[in-house]
């Protein structure tokens, strides 16, 4: 079973082929390809490759299967006892990607 760990929106996702998941949006379209190049690590059947900080000519395949975006978060600030009150909401943009593919 290979897998790769990737970074991409400032966080780190571990991979493997078919996987499906939400990172933070891509600027591309729905039903395209696209390619992570920031691979931290890659490990297959040959073995484990660790980068310094990321793997020479290793990369990710996936496919864009949507743009979603997240719940909504509500973040509500008070003082107690001086009136002030304020509700803030925000709904993070996510872009749903399918693994295809793992290249060392």
């Amino acid at each position: 079973m290979a897998y790769a760990v990737i970074r991409t929106g400032g966080k780190q996702y571990k991979v493997s082929e078919g996987d499906t998941l939400e990172v933070e949006k891509l600027a591309v379209e729905a039903g395209s390809k696209t390619q992570f190049d920031d691979v931290l690590l890659v490990a297959s059947d040959a073995g484990v490759k660790i980068g310094t900080p990321v793997v020479k000519g290793a990369s990710v395949a996936a496919e864009v299967v949507d743009q979603v975006k997240a719940d909504k978060v509500v973040a509500f600030k008070y003082r107690k006892r001086k009136g002030y009150h304020r509700t803030v909401g925000h709904r993070q943009k996510l872009t749903k990607v399918k693994i295809t593919g793992i290249k060392a």
